[in-house]
Formats: C-alpha cells, sequence, structure tokens
C-alpha cells in the first residue's frame, strides 16, 4: 500500500512539473464526508446492516443448534451404540455443512451481502461522482484529490474543500427532482395534454419503477431457488443416511440369523453326539 500512495505521489509531482507553465487548480473532497450527509446513502447502509443482522442470527442459531447436538453426543456416548453414534455423527456432520453454504450465501465473495450491496449504494455512489465531475469541469478543476482515500495528504486547506458543494449539489438536484415528478403527475380529470418532454419523463420514470420491480423479482426468485435447492439436498442427505441405517440393520439381522443358524447346528450336532454315544 505504501509503494501505491509513493507512486501516485510521484506521478502527481512529475504531473504538476510538466504543466508548470500553467497554474493547476486543485480542489480536495473528503468521500467519507460526502457519503454521511446523503440521506438517500444512510439509508441504504441501514437497510444493508439490517438484513446483515438478520443474516447473522441465522447463523448464530445453526451454530447453536450444533454446539447442542455436540454436547448431547458428548453427553450419551457412553451409553449409545456405534450405531447411534455414527448416525448422531452424521447428523452433526450435514448441520455443519449447511453452516458453511449459508456463511458462503450470505458473506461470501458473490454472496447475497455483496450482491445487495452494490444494489443499495452503487447509484448514490453514482450521484456523486458525477456531481464531483460536473463541478470540476465548471470550475476548471485541474485535480480533485480524495481526502479519506490512501493518498497521503500532509496538509490541506479548507478553502479547497468541496465536499459541501457536492453534498449541496445532489441534495438539491434530488429536490429539484422530486418537483419534476410531482409535476409531471398528471391528473386524470385534467383535460390538458402533457408536453413532449413530460411525456418523456413519465415514461423513463415508469421504465425505472419496472426494472425495480424485475430486480426485486430475479432477487426473490434465485432466493427462492436457493432455498428448494438446499431443501432438496437436504432431503437427499436423509435419504440416504436413511438407506445407510437400513442397511446396516438388515447386515445386523442378517449376521444375527447366521448366528443362530450357526448355534442350532452345533446344538444339533450335540444332540446327535450323545444319541450315538447312548446307542
Amino acid at each position: 500500500m505504501t509503494k501505491k500512495v509513493l507512486s501516485f505521489a510521484l506521478g502527481f509531482i512529475l504531473t504538476l512539473g510538466l504543466f508548470a507553465q500553467k497554474p493547476q487548480r486543485i480542489a480536495y473532497i473528503d468521500m467519507e464526508y460526502i457519503l454521511e450527509h446523503i440521506p438517500d446513502y444512510q439509508n441504504a447502509v441501514n437497510q444493508l446492516n439490517q438484513k446483515a443482522e438478520k443474516w447473522k442470527l441465522n447463523l448464530d442459531q445453526l451454530q447453536k443448534e450444533i454446539d447442542q447436538m455436540q454436547l448431547n453426543l458428548s453427553n450419551e456416548k457412553a451409553l449409545l451404540t456405534k450405531d447411534l453414534i455414527d448416525e448422531r455423527e452424521l447428523d452433526i456432520s450435514l448441520k455443519v455443512d449447511d453452516l458453511r453454504k449459508q456463511q458462503t450465501k450470505y458473506f461470501g465473495t458473490d454472496g447475497d451481502f455483496f450482491i445487495l450491496r452494490q444494489q443499495l449504494t452503487k447509484p448514490v455512489q453514482d450521484q456523486v461522482f458525477n456531481a464531483i465531475q460536473e463541478i470540476a469541469t465548471n470550475r476548471q478543476y485541474d485535480f480533485v484529490l480524495d481526502k479519506s482515500s490512501d493518498l497521503i495528504m500532509l496538509y490541506s486547506n479548507d478553502k479547497y474543500d468541496i465536499s459541501d458543494m457536492i453534498v449541496k449539489s445532489i441534495t438539491r438536484t434530488e429536490k429539484q427532482k422530486e418537483m419534476k415528478e410531482k409535476i409531471d403527475v398528471k391528473d386524470p380529470f385534467d383535460e390538458k395534454e402533457l408536453t413532449e418532454e413530460q411525456i418523456k419523463r413519465q415514461e423513463e420514470n415508469e421504465q425505472k419503477k419496472a426494472e425495480q420491480v424485475t430486480k426485486k423479482e430475479e432477487m426473490l426468485n434465485k432466493v427462492e431457488q436457493q432455498k428448494a435447492d438446499r431443501a432438496k439436498l437436504r432431503e437427499e442427505q436423509i435419504k440416504a443416511s436413511e438407506e445407510a441405517k437400513l442397511k446396516k440393520l438388515q447386515e445386523k439381522e442378517e449376521a444375527q440369523k447366521k448366528l443362530e443358524e450357526k448355534k442350532a447346528a452345533e446344538k444339533k450336532a450335540r444332540e446327535d453326539k450323545q444319541q450315538n454315544e447312548i446307542k
């Protein structure tokens, strides 16, 4: 990380040297400060945290069930047969596998947490970058640095900080958007026709809503499919376990039957021998 910072700083200094013939306009922002002051971003973070907390509770519950199963087996092991011990250990193993799969599903590299974070925060981040680009273009800044990034800023003058300007720009844009949406709502009893621009905006809003609904449905379908897959896997595992237990029981019964037949044959042989001795 230090090498990256030094490389960036060296490149930045060289760039300033190349353009030293004209004054450079530089500004900086604090991305963390900006995001903290955007309500939409905070709402997205809150939604994400609530979902993550719910998933964590599910994982904690699974872990408690595993701990209890292991404790019960440890306490009762001395009283159980080998077949029952094997059955209990298999159940615990299946439960542990289920916990690992849930952890990967929720918090894996491509898990639900990552997907949901992208869906919730990316639109706000795009707004921030668009606002930065617009202000930098309008005010003819040559560079806009991020104070909260890995770049080491040993000193920064507050008058070059445009973070509040970014927040105000986004807030103003959101208010204008809300006002336009209110204007674009057509009264069903109003006989006046909408302008082409209003119709276009209305169609765009409807398209965005339809896309949001589609994304939500796709996510729900994905979750339901994953639940169905887990349920199917669990059924297959239970079926395999039952078949294994049945096979062991059959083998035990066959072994018991052979033992009884062997004892009966030995008994008959002794009786025949005794009768022969009497004769």
